[in-house]
């Protein structure tokens, strides 16, 4: 997850669809708005898979919370999906949340996150990529243990202009 603190012309035009097509919705104000991954080839893929809606859940550890000096998500929240180039696909909606150490995640939440193959095996290859990339630059180590924040969505909204 990488949060985009400034809100684009694209989340602006989003939300404001949303909103127009969901007047009742209690949050009002813009939500965060993020994509997943570290690479375009990748959030460009997740995103799509929001879309189109195959990704139900993402997988960020507890550690890059603590130590980007983030909330932790919680049922309620609303964010706005885009892709890499932070453009705006699909506003999502939290509805579970679970701390479950990276050696216990379970096939079923491999497949809900969506992802490859949707197999526990691909799940596993490609986080532990993932964790140890994004804690290398501070020196810290992946390990098997670590929490691994467990975010359960569902798709609100989807841009109407995806051309992907």
């Amino acid at each position: 997850m990488n949060s985009i603190k400034k809100h684009n012309q694209s989340v602006e035009n989003l939300w404001n669809a949303f909103l127009k097509a969901n007047p009742n919705n209690p949050i009002k104000k813009i939500p965060l708005s993020f994509y997943f991954c570290d690479n375009k080839k990748d959030a460009d893929i997740c995103a799509n898979l929001v879309v189109k809606g195959k990704k139900q859940a993402t997988a960020n550890s507890l550690w890059w919370f603590e130590t980007h000096n983030e909330p932790l998500p919680k049922a309620g929240d609303q964010f706005v999906i885009t892709d890499w180039d932070e453009n705006a696909k699909a506003v999502i909606e939290t509805i579970r949340i679970e701390q479950v150490p990276y050696h216990e995640i379970t096939a079923e939440f491999a497949k809900i996150e969506g992802e490859g193959d949707l197999s526990l095996a691909y799940w596993k290859r490609v986080h532990e990529a993932y964790y140890k990339r994004e804690m290398e630059p501070y020196g810290v180590q992946f390990n098997e243990t670590m929490i691994i924040v467990c975010e359960y969505f569902k798709t609100l909204f989807v841009a109407k202009t995806n051309h992907t």
